[in-house]
């Protein structure tokens, strides 16, 4: 498909946060909301459950479950998920620094919303976290709203040691193996997350479960990495995009019929409330599985660098930040405090953030994203001065909160090439920038749960 292009208006963005001191985050609501659509109409009338690793916002995660089509959270750790499923007294009025609808912007917690997030929390990985698991146990009302994640017998004699016999019964899911192997496991593409790949290893564990009185099984997830995150269509690759392609299209069809074997297997032993699947990059294929009853997303939310590389589908860039210009080192070079807020996964450019305003910059190839400056080279470094801000898009989309407290959003928007140059090599200035007229309504929202 073809290039999309960045909804996000700079100018009014320099505006919003001016009173603002650099580094902070932004995020575009408009790109938001229409990317949250486009992850629906992809679903093709399944929930989605939203991945909130990939959003990290507490208010942005409530503001998607309101919109049709959407339905629970998968969540990073059990003390966020019981952060999300707890309850908490609304705020009266403003927080302090949050902004209303005129062209400013500020940090703190969104006014108004308290309560759950949501009432059905599934935690995405195993969990050995004794406090957490101890306080689950004791609170009939979240253990009733929080599932934890099982790939072996090994866990669940681990949590059963923390959380004893006596309470209310323990939500559980299982995770299995949705990788793909061939020639005998040496080729693996996907995640190496769970030992449970086969009906018989399901049922096995499904059985142990069913032995324990304290604990409940009730859902399967899945998540087939291989297909849902690895872009088919990476720029300057076409050789491997098509190796991608081929590899989906084999694990699409190995996934399908073994998945819907796990499924029925566990059926013979639970009653099952839902069979979990997909991820941003496969919604449309895994929601075409009779045994999967709903997909997750999270990332397509954001639209952040790494999703720009697939053929079927193109979202908005929401998620942008800012670093302030310390230096100039010398002609057609600025460089910018911090900057190495790089990404997760195996290392490469494709993990380094990307400035994409103003036009015209890029990294050098020899320094890439630093520790505590960033060198920036192109056209555009010769207007920028001391104390200006270069905006930038991270490589995937709720890491980006890691570096922030809090997270500004903007319904302000305009249009960029989608596309951005990583190195100075690259760099070339766009040829038109459009500033459509739109009302602004910010707020700053708490990016990440207490620890």
């Amino acid at each position: 498909m073809g290039d999309a292009e960045v909804t996000v208006d700079f100018a009014a963005l320099e505006r919003a946060t001016a009173a603002l001191d650099p580094p902070f985050a932004v995020v575009d609501l408009a790109g938001f909301r229409a990317n949250a659509g486009d992850l629906v109409r992809r679903a093709g009338g399944k929930p989605i459950r939203v991945a909130s690793k990939s959003v990290r916002c507490r208010e942005l995660t409530r503001e998607v479950l309101a919109m049709p089509g959407y339905a629970g959270i998968l969540a990073y750790t059990l003390g966020e998920a019981l952060w999300l499923a707890g309850e908490e007294p609304a705020v009266d009025g403003p927080a302090a620094g949050v902004a209303g609808s005129g062209e400013s912007a500020g940090r703190g917690e969104s006014a108004g919303r308290g309560g759950a997030v949501s009432e059905d929390v599934v935690v995405a990985y195993p969990v050995a976290d004794r406090g957490a698991l101890r306080r689950l146990a004791g609170d009939e009302r979240l253990a009733a709203r929080v599932t934890l994640m099982i790939d072996s017998v090994e866990q669940l004699d681990h949590m059963a040691g923390v959380v004893g016999e006596g309470g209310p019964p323990i939500r559980v899911c299982l995770d299995v193996d949705a990788s793909l192997r061939l020639l005998g496991g040496r080729v693996h593409p996907g995640a190496r997350r769970s030992p449970v790949r086969t009906p018989a290893q399901a049922r096995a564990l499904a059985e142990a479960v069913s032995g324990r009185p304290r604990f409940r099984l009730v859902g399967i997830m899945s998540y087939e990495a291989q297909i849902a995150g690895v872009g088919d269509d990476p720029p300057g690759a076409r050789l491997r995009g098509l190796g991608v392609r081929a590899m989906r299209r084999v694990s699409i069809r190995e996934l399908r019929e073994r998945r819907a074997a796990v499924v029925a297997a566990v059926r013979e032993v639970a009653d099952l409330e839902f069979v979990n699947g997909a991820g941003t990059g496969s919604l449309e294929l895994t929601t075409a599985e009779d045994a999967v009853t709903e997909l997750t997303a999270g990332s397509g939310l954001y639209q952040p660098m790494l999703f720009d590389a697939y053929r079927s589908f193109q979202g908005s860039p929401a998620a942008v930040f800012a670093l302030p210009v310390v230096r100039r080192p010398g002609p057609g070079m600025v460089t910018v405090h911090g900057g190495g807020w790089v990404a997760s996964g195996a290392a490469g450019a494709d993990r380094l953030p990307v400035p994409v305003w103003p036009l015209g910059l890029a990294l050098m190839p020899m320094e890439g994203a630093g520790e505590v400056q960033t060198p920036l080279a192109g056209p555009g470094a010769d207007r920028l001065r001391v104390g200006d801000r270069v905006w930038f898009r991270h490589a995937k989309a709720g890491e980006l909160c890691e570096h922030t407290s809090t997270t500004c959003t903007s319904s302000r928007t305009t249009r960029l090439p989608r596309r951005c140059p990583r190195t100075a090599a690259k760099a070339t200035p766009s040829s038109e920038t459009r500033h459509p007229s739109r009302s602004a309504a910010r707020s700053g929202c708490a990016a990440s749960p207490p620890s």
